[in-house]
């Protein structure tokens, strides 16, 4: 392998010894290539693999830094002895071996979303609660928000009654959540010391990506992990901190120093994927936010053109420009794969989609109903997990609620015997053939085609477990599947960059994506900030990330329009930067003064 060339803050960061590191990596700044090159250097300098643990917030992320391991050949047999997973991923490998000491065995289940809400919806009905009074769903999120926060319980007298049920029942089906996979491990670690200490001695060198990101009871396990050895390297950007909705804290990136008093701080500030005048263009953006660590973004990319800000009446004139521009670019030859449509919310898409279908110009949209959240999958798991844990009563109740009284429960007595017997590729087949699934599709859903096609991609994925304890393999893949993850994993999946089409996504599922052209619709006070940010603490802090986020994604062309009002943000920019564009008149300038933002309302 070629050696990777470093810069010197970089390679500064790369060689650091021991002791606690935080690398503040601003938009672009090879992040991802200075953490991984920082283990590689650790293992090369004589530490063990086993002694390593390297945490990231999605699997493409983990997957992506064992490619860059595994390329380096001397390090390639390492990969076995090495742990490069997310945090969820690292809680279930300790619940796993610990699961004794929280009344579970190790064959537990891991219930997602859905099968939670299942829980609490069988327990509020069970206490004959008003659902009008206490939705299920606002019951979910209280317990969540309980766990992710390290509470012993939620505040009201109900919801503590219904949390301590939710948390027996668990226990009776033998069973996780997605929250208990960091939550549990922290109150194991505090309830035995022992046990914690055997993993401080065992883990001397603990890295994580984006840890901007990080919520109280993951940090709470990282910390508790890195005590004895005070070897923790994290790396991340405050300024690109958009998950507060998820329970992430960049608080805790910003107060790393104190926590760890010995510190060194390394800012990574030469971005590699933008023009000058688009980093220009977002600094004058985000140093108006008052928390955060002050890093200035520069690149030796030149330039480049002007950041265009598109005044509009209407949506639909919004999004017609828009379109025209894209088949501009495509005939100067520029490939549709490398453009993106960014908004704040989904619903902005709709004048979009119909412009580029007037245009006859192919797209796709990122953000839909996850693949493991599809029902037709959801369904085949629920009997997958049968065959590992019999215990498991809520794929139980899935099964007899969505099939055939009579195959359902065939499948729910079958399955534990049969998960001895057969592979998980003849464990699926049982399953489709028992239930006569394909037919069952053709009379009860509007897209059987879709669903069936579903259904042969989760037989090809499956068909990579077909060894023994394949089964066990199979279902921690499929619970550990984050979120996070589907934009990156789709793009990869659908071959967005290769097949010729235009990207819409959303802000928050384009962090970590580039693009050579992108157009931020929908910059209006009101949207982009969301109104809802204006009572909230730190708000508009977060949504001035956000619209970091959205102009740091494009590496040559940033079309920044809006249709009503214009954004506070787009006066932030400095304006010898921009050139507006005022649709009414067609006429361009570039813009000097305040009140010509105004004027075209």
């Amino acid at each position: 392998m070629h050696e990777i060339k470093l810069n010197n803050k970089q390679r500064e960061a790369v060689e650091h010894g021991q002791g606690p590191l935080l690398i503040a990596a601003g938009a672009g700044s090879g992040k991802t290539r200075t953490l991984t090159q920082r283990l590689i250097n650790l293992i090369k300098s004589g530490i063990s693999p086993e002694n390593i643990i390297a945490i990231t917030f999605t699997n493409k992320a983990a997957n992506e830094m064992r490619s860059r391991i595994s390329s380096a050949n001397l390090l390639r047999s390492h990969l076995d002895r090495l742990f490069v997973g997310t945090f969820h991923s690292l809680g279930a490998r300790i619940l796993k071996a610990e699961a004794k000491y929280l009344d579970r065995n190790s064959n537990y289940a891991i219930y997602d979303d859905d099968d939670s809400m299942s829980l609490v919806k069988k327990i509020t009905k069970e206490m004959d609660l008003s659902k009008d009074q206490f939705n299920p769903a606002v019951i979910q999120a209280v317990i969540s928000k309980t766990k992710s926060e390290l509470k012993e319980e939620p505040s009201g007298k109900i919801y503590s009654f219904v949390f301590k049920k939710y948390e027996e029942a668990l226990v009776e089906n033998n069973a996780f959540d997605f929250d208990d996979l960091i939550q549990k491990v922290v109150v194991l670690f505090q309830q035995n010391p022992a046990i914690l200490n055997k993993y401080q001695t065992l883990w001397k060198h603990i890295l994580v990506d984006e840890f901007q990101d990080v919520n109280t009871s993951q940090y709470q396990m990282i910390k508790m992990l890195a005590q004895k050895h005070q070897n923790l390297a994290v790396v991340g950007d405050d300024f690109q901190s958009i998950f507060a909705f998820r329970g992430a804290d960049f608080r805790n990136f910003l107060n790393f120093e104190k926590d760890w008093p010995k510190a060194k701080v390394i800012l990574l500030e030469e971005n590699y994927r933008s023009t000058n005048n688009i980093l220009k263009a977002a600094n004058g953006v985000i140093r108006n936010n008052k928390l955060q660590k002050p890093k200035t973004l520069w690149t030796n990319n030149g330039g480049g053109d002007t950041i265009k800000v598109i005044a509009a009446s209407y949506d639909n004139d919004e999004a017609e420009w828009v379109v025209k521009k894209i088949i501009e670019l495509m005939r100067a030859g520029d490939p549709l794969n490398k453009i993106a449509i960014i908004y704040r919310t989904n619903a902005q898409s709709r004048a979009v989609e119909q412009n580029l279908i007037s245009a006859g110009l192919p797209y796709k949209i990122f953000g839909g109903i996850r693949f493991y959240d599809r029902k037709e999958i959801k369904d085949i798991v629920a009997a997958i997990r049968l065959t590992n844990n019999p215990k498991d009563s809520v794929s139980a109740e899935r099964l007899m609620k969505n099939l055939p009284k009579k195959s359902a429960r065939k499948i729910v007595e079958d399955m534990p015997r049969l998960g001895k017997e057969y592979n998980i590729l003849e464990l699926i087949n049982y399953f489709l053939e028992e239930t006569d699934y394909f037919e069952y599709l053709e009379k009860h859903q509007k897209n059987p085609e879709e669903r069936i096609e579903n259904i042969n991609e989760l037989i090809v994925f499956a068909g990579q477990f077909v060894k023994q304890g394949g089964t066990t393999s199979f279902l921690e893949q499929i619970a550990l599947a984050s979120s996070a993850d589907l934009p990156a994993e789709a793009l990869a999946k659908e071959g967005s960059y290769s097949n010729p089409a235009v990207n819409l996504m959303s802000i928050h599922i384009a962090k970590g994506l580039e693009f050579q052209s992108v157009f931020v619709i929908g910059c209006d006070e009101g949207t982009l900030p969301h109104h809802r940010s204006y009572e909230e603490r730190g708000g508009l802090e977060e949504e001035r990330r956000l619209m970091y986020v959205a102009m740091t994604r494009a590496e040559k062309n940033l079309f920044l329009s809006f249709n009503k009002m214009a954004s506070r943000f787009l006066y932030e920019i400095p304006p010898e930067l921009v050139e507006f564009i005022q649709l009414k008149s067609q006429r361009k300038d570039y813009l000097d003064e305040e009140e010509e933002w105004i004027d075209y309302q």
